[in-house]
């Protein structure tokens, strides 16, 4: 069985609350779920030692098993020193991007001059 840990969202409308747990990777996001190792309120203050509370034993013994954390779990995991690597997509996202790269290799109004005499040649012959 394929498992993740992630955030299942609970709470009233424009309010919050997520739940975080270990999953089936096919059960709906507020679903069934195997065990609660935390949760998440994002409408604490980011200092509020209640923000973001973790059992950090039973992570580690999914982690082990195999279960793959989402994103932001992952963050929530690295901010605790239990994942200690960066995301994958940062770094290839910047190696792949570098400015401007594409626009000083060529001249600015090179290929329309060139057009320009070559339609002429054609045409008078």
């Amino acid at each position: 069985m394929a498992t993740k840990i992630r955030l299942a969202r609970g709470g009233a409308k424009k309010r919050p609350y997520y739940r975080i747990v270990v999953t089936d990777i096919r059960s709906p996001r507020d679903g069934k779920f195997i065990e609660r190792v935390g949760s998440y309120n994002p409408l604490l203050a980011k200092t509020d030692p209640n923000r973001v509370v973790l059992d950090l034993e039973r992570i580690k013994h999914w982690l082990g098993t195999g279960a793959l954390p989402t994103d932001r779990v992952a963050s929530f995991l690295r901010a605790a020193g239990v994942l200690k690597t960066k995301p994958e997509y940062s770094d290839k996202k910047r190696a792949t991007k570098k400015p401007g790269k594409f626009r000083k290799d060529q001249p600015k109004e090179a290929p329309a001059a060139e057009a320009a005499p070559a339609a002429a040649e054609g045409a008078a012959a």
